[in-house]
């Protein structure tokens, strides 16, 4: 009973599956990174984009995002079908929330316009 197998895989030895990443390209990454946040805050306090600044925002997110899959999670040694569908899992989750921020919107005149109508009954007694 000297050695169980209990304890093996708990950080002994090498597992067969490590992904080593050169420091420079980890580095690389961290400032490309670091520069899209910097561009993410520059145009949402510079570029008047209105109703597209969201789409704009989620978009570097969506880049940001991947960066930080590919490289930090190595979904970039991962299998194509597992990044297939890592992809149109976030896809379809991109999909449901624009599709309630779309909604939303649809019903903000509305909101606005009953808010308004409450307004003016309240002035007119």
């Amino acid at each position: 009973m000297a050695h169980s197998h209990h304890d093996e895989g708990h950080g002994h030895g090498h597992h067969g599956f490590a992904h080593v990443m050169p420091v420079p390209l980890l580095l690389t990454v961290f400032f490309v990174l670091l520069g899209l946040t910097w561009v993410t805050t520059w145009v949402s306090a510079n570029v008047p984009l209105g109703s597209y600044e969201l789409i704009v925002s989620m978009g570097i997110a969506s880049v940001k995002a991947g960066l930080v899959m590919a490289f930090f999670m190595h979904m970039i040694h991962e299998k194509p079908f597992n990044i297939a569908i890592v992809f149109f899992s976030l896809v379809f989750v991109a999909l449901f929330v624009g599709f309630t921020l779309h909604d939303k919107f649809e019903y903000k005149d509305q909101e606005t316009e009953a808010v308004y109508d409450q307004i003016r009954l309240e002035q007119a007694k």
